[in-house]
């Protein structure tokens, strides 16, 4: 009886979990202004490329992309869902909302004038800055842009940098799992899926069968209220890192947690950036088997990529 009562509550709480249809294809394009130029040919190579469910960036060339643009990218397939990326775990320089006096030197580091949840910039990634995501002043940056990508006529979201609890686990070279999180009691996994939730139910406030897609950060996956919250996970390299394969015991950590999405159906999206044949042959037969999506595709996202 409890379980039941606990699935009545999650479908009302978060009704996208039960009115997806699970999809057989999809892309993943940030840069579509890079590849495909004018935008009428990004609609038109969009709408014509069969994918089920497509992931765009909320603007091309800067400018958001019209609900007139994504009815016609998503008229090309019957049931093809298209969801907005959004970065929820680290600020990006790029961004509307970012200030110049946050790091006017550009060194890297906040400046005195730069809000309380700004921390440093990516070293792996220029013009990314860690954030402190459990603070208010960052989420009610992000809730609006929710509500934004909402009402632009996304059928979803697609999170980014939902690992960035990771960064505050990180003890000099090795990391504490469930780390602690002063500043609010919980672990700093806790902080990033009630994180998730938050996003979720502002999303459903727009449309009550918004997908919620995360992408990476499979450890949240042990969460069973997270697991609830999700329409599916997207994981990047799963199986290779560039021109290897991945660590077996890396592989069967990530893949121990994937397997506890699998009895609810939900997809697994595996985006794979090898450039070698044979490795992506092997990545694309073991996704296969285990039921997972596959798209092989470039780093930088420009392209529709080989499902």
């Amino acid at each position: 009886m409890a379980t039941r009562l606990t699935f009545l509550l999650a479908s009302l709480l978060f009704p996208c979990i039960a009115g997806a249809a699970k999809p057989r294809s999809f892309t993943y394009v940030l840069q579509a202004d890079a590849k495909f130029n004018p935008k009428s040919k990004a609609i038109q190579t969009l709408r014509k490329c069969d994918r089920d469910w497509i992931v765009l960036d909320a603007t091309y060339d800067g400018n958001r992309w019209t609900r007139h643009d994504l009815d016609s990218i998503r008229a090309g397939k019957p049931g093809r869902k298209i969801v907005s990326y959004v970065s929820i775990g680290e600020a990006e320089t790029y961004r509307p909302y970012w200030r110049k006096n946050w790091d006017a030197n550009n060194d890297g580091k906040p400046d005195r004038s730069a809000p309380p949840w700004l921390n440093i910039e990516n070293p792996d990634w220029e013009g990314n800055y860690k954030v402190r995501y459990w603070m208010p002043g960052w989420q009610n940056i992000i809730l609006p842009e929710i509500g934004r990508v909402m009402d632009q006529g996304f059928d979803g979201i697609y999170l980014d940098i939902v690992d960035a609890f990771e960064f505050y686990e990180l003890d000099g070279d090795d990391y504490i799992d469930k780390r602690p999180n002063p500043a609010t009691g919980n672990t700093y996994r806790q902080d990033m899926a009630k994180w998730v939730q938050t996003i979720s139910q502002r999303a459903v406030k727009s449309r009550r069968d918004a997908l919620i897609i995360p992408q990476n950060a499979a450890q949240l996956l042990a969460i069973p209220a997270y697991r609830e919250t999700i329409s599916g996970i997207g994981i990047e390299d799963l199986f290779n890192n560039g021109k290897k394969k991945q660590p077996n015991d890396e592989f069967s950590h990530t893949l121990e947690f994937l397997f506890k999405l699998r009895p609810s159906g939900k997809p697994i999206l595996i985006v794979d950036y090898s450039k070698k044949r044979s490795l992506t042959s092997l990545a694309r037969s073991a996704a296969h088997k285990y039921g997972f999506l596959f798209l092989n595709t470039d780093r930088p996202l420009k392209t529709l990529g080989r499902p």
